[in-house]
């Protein structure tokens, strides 16, 4: 079972006080930050800006703003500090992974991302529960690019047509999932209305859920039965080294 991170694995969100620390330090408006960085996502989640201080620096150069280079580097600390504090874990999300791994499914991340979620992921409590990891800053794709799902079936040993893929819609990568052979199901849960995403699949009418907590109910459904499946529900893939 592959999972998204943001608006997924944790609650919706935006962005938070702490992002004026990064303004400051870069001796910009807030305003002028939050502007460079809607209009520069997909550059910054496949890495084309370089490592976390050549983002920063190209970031100031957009916002005219001329750090010394002092600030810059506190700049690209604070910014990690920033996503931190953006992030919290659906409070369901540890309990959700520890019984999909009880059930023998193997367990991958997919996220589209940039430089500061790498940077705190292994103090995450859901980072041991994951059998897998791609971040699109490092691997240089950004979903919907067939590419990184194949990344984590790889990396998981299985064929796409064995996984499942929940996610909350972001970066049409719920139709890109399904392109690459995976079952895709949303998660549409309450609190994404004001949540921060880029490239949302909007047109996307396939499976959902209303809650992360209804995701280990999935593998319960009897698989590759044609018809087994109750109304509404999500048929889920099967096989020998089953990745769901």
């Amino acid at each position: 079972m592959i999972f998204d991170f943001f608006g997924t694995l944790t609650c919706g969100s935006g962005r938070g006080q702490q992002h004026a620390v990064v303004a400051a330090l870069l001796g910009c408006a807030v305003e002028a930050l939050f502007e460079v960085l809607d209009r520069s996502f997909h550059l910054r989640a496949t890495g084309a800006l370089g490592d976390a201080t050549d983002t920063m620096r190209w970031i100031c150069e957009q916002a005219g703003a001329r750090p010394s280079a002092a600030d810059l580097r506190a700049a690209v600390e604070a910014r990690v500090e920033a996503v931190r504090a953006d992030t919290r874990l659906r409070p369901e999300a540890v309990t959700v992974l520890r019984a999909v791994r009880r059930r023998g499914a193997r367990t991958a991340l997919i996220s589209d991302c940039t430089h500061e979620l790498p940077a705190f992921w292994p103090q995450l409590p859901v980072a041991p529960l994951l059998d897998a990891r791609v971040f699109s800053v490092q691997v240089g794709r950004c979903k919907p690019d067939p590419a990184i799902y194949l990344a984590a079936c790889q990396r998981l040993g299985v064929a796409p047509g064995d996984c499942l893929y929940v996610g909350d819609g972001g970066s049409q990568e719920l139709t890109g999932a399904a392109r690459a052979g995976m079952t895709p199901v949303r998660l549409a849960a309450a609190d994404l209305d004001g949540h921060l995403v880029f490239n949302r699949d909007r047109g996307w009418s396939g499976p959902a859920l209303a809650s992360l907590s209804e995701v280990p109910g999935l593998l319960d459904v009897p698989r590759n039965r044609p018809g087994s499946e109750p109304a509404g529900s999500v048929p889920v893939p099967g096989g020998a080294g089953c990745g769901v």
